[in-house]
């Protein structure tokens, strides 16, 4: 009798153990074939539910094209929550969520290309608490709105994922286990993983979208007689023409002050006026700099009280009194204002549904961070900028701009935007050709002087490309609206800064070689924009020109 009591004991136990290992209790799984293929990562060619998935639909290989549908579907024995639980018990459901989510690991033929944490926020919490499979559209021909998308981009065109899947027979292998910030991250075990055999077919790009593009008379520069590697060239527009590259517009480099290469893909040509977004903001450090020297302005420390009554604005603080100019160039003012973080009162995106950029950005409460200490890109702050200038100048910023910069540079189509109060936005979305946008960046490569005539200070193009947050971790620097990049040729650094837009639009000056470099492109809030032109730059670009 003991001994039944003892074994009844013992099953009791494991019993209420077996309860209380999982914090929430996920859906039950009755699925034939979710049960079939538990803890297994299934590819399919087209969106289909659970309930309507057969084993016929499931592929072990296809012919990859990336315009067709790649679907996943996820089968687990748990819900990701209880996975989240078994790696930290002590916390609540809510705060596994808002601390962990899934991680995902592509390898082709083998080999790691990218890892990927999930953002806490992707998902559903219902789905993230009780499912157990889901499905992700990876590719969706119907554009389909997941952040399964977003994530295969990181993986296809940030990180390199197109060139590993290149032409032939590959693998692509997916691993996905649960993960934990707090506050190192900490993964489990895969919970799921599964692969497909893939065959990229040749594109067969023509040998005109391949060689490279001749000068065209009267590009208004002199041209280059300088020799380049053509070979890095043509590889560089076959991917662009196999859309590795994608949505590249054009490519200009200067190079001594002479045009040594100018290419156009996509439609674009030589009189196409580029959507360069945030180049813009650029273009609001050159202005400044010039009303300094003309005396409209008397330094780049005046502080912001001197243009505007501030206590007549919501949240006033004696900080924003000692806002300066050159805290707005340097994106250091200690506004609560934050481009980068989608909860940021501050947000451009909170800015431009309002009747008036100004006072919304006046309205805004201080941080407590020191002024001109703490980095973070700031969208009204340039248009504060571009206020300040607007009632400093004579006649107004647009006529100025056109007087003391665009004409000396004879620059003589383009297209600004304007604020709701029809004065032109420096936040960015100024218009202008490649060639145009060029002559900028030379203007800067020439120490301000255009024709024998100095339109900038050499001092405020020093102060320019100064990094002014040298001792921030991970964070390459930022002068006066201008990003500081280094590129990286085997042991060779090479120093820029340039104006950097949306989309991958960039003008970029080395501070230690005689080259300019403009590229436009209109892959606007895509993840890939901005890592793929660096690419360009440094794999082919750079070692094509700079010897």
């Amino acid at each position: 009798m003991k001994k039944i009591f003892l074994l009844a004991l013992i099953f009791s136990f494991c019993l209420s153990f077996g309860q209380t290992s999982n914090i929430v209790e996920p859906e039950k799984i009755e699925n034939s074939v979710q049960k079939k293929h538990l803890n297994e990562i299934m590819f399919l060619d087209k969106a289909i539910s659970l309930e309507n998935t057969k084993e016929t639909d499931f592929l072990k290989s296809m012919t990859f094209q990336e315009d067709k549908d790649l679907d996943i579907r996820v089968f687990q024995d748990n819900s990701l929550v209880n996975y989240l639980h078994q790696l930290n018990p002590s916390l609540p459901a809510d705060g596994l969520l808002k601390k962990g989510n899934y991680q995902f690991t592509f390898y082709v033929d083998g080999k790691i290309i990218y890892v990927e944490n999930l953002n806490s926020g992707a998902g559903t919490t219902e789905s993230k608490t009780l499912k157990t499979t889901f499905r992700i559209p990876l590719i969706s021909s119907k554009n389909e709105d997941s952040w399964g998308k977003f994530l295969w981009s990181r993986f296809y065109l940030t990180k390199s994922g197109i060139d590993a899947l290149d032409e032939g027979k590959h693998i692509l292998k997916i691993e996905i286990r649960p993960y934990l910030k707090t506050p190192t991250v900490k993964t489990g075990n895969i919970i799921a993983q599964g692969q497909i055999n893939l065959i990229v077919q040749n594109k067969n790009i023509p040998e005109e979208q391949i060689k490279v593009q001749n000068i065209k008379p009267n590009s208004g520069w002199k041209v280059s007689n300088e020799l380049y590697d053509t070979k890095k060239i043509r590889a560089l527009n076959q991917k662009i023409a196999e859309n590795r590259f994608r949505d590249i517009t054009s490519i200009v480099v200067i190079k001594n002050g002479e045009l040594l290469l100018e290419e156009y893909f996509n439609k674009y040509n030589r009189d196409s006026l580029n959507d360069t977004r945030s180049v813009g903001k650029s273009f609001a450090s050159a202005l400044t700099g010039i009303a300094i020297k003309d005396g409209y302005l008397k330094s780049d420390n005046q502080k912001i009280s001197e243009f505007y009554d501030l206590k007549t604005f919501k949240n006033h603080a004696s900080s924003k009194d000692n806002v300066t100019i050159k805290s707005l160039l340097t994106m250091s003012s200690a506004f609560e204002g934050n481009d980068q973080d989608e909860d940021s009162p501050g947000n451009e995106e909170n800015m431009y549904p309002t009747d008036n950029w100004i006072k919304f950005t006046l309205d805004l409460p201080m941080t407590e961070n020191k002024i001109g200490k703490n980095w973070s890109y700031f969208t009204a702050g340039a248009v504060l900028t571009g206020d300040i200038l607007d009632q400093s100048v004579p006649k107004g910023l647009e006529n100025y701009a056109d007087k003391k910069l665009f004409q000396p540079l004879e620059i003589k189509t383009y297209k600004w935007q304007y604020t709701p109060q029809n004065k032109v936005s420096l936040a960015g979305g100024l218009r202008m050709k490649t060639l145009d946008l060029a002559k900028f960046g030379q203007l800067y490569k020439n120490n301000g002087i255009w024709n024998g005539k100095t339109i900038l200070d050499k001092d405020w193009i020093k102060k320019s490309f100064t990094n002014y947050f040298s001792d921030t971790p991970d964070f390459e620097g930022y002068g006066y609206l201008f990003w500081r990049k280094v590129y990286t040729i085997g042991d060779k650094s090479f120093e820029t800064y340039q104006s950097s837009g949306n989309g991958g639009n960039k003008i970029i000056m080395f501070t230690e070689l005689p080259i300019v470099m403009v590229i436009t492109a209109k892959a606007y809030n895509q993840p890939y924009s901005h890592s793929q032109v660096d690419k360009m730059v440094q794999e082919y670009l750079l070692p094509a020109v700079y010897k």
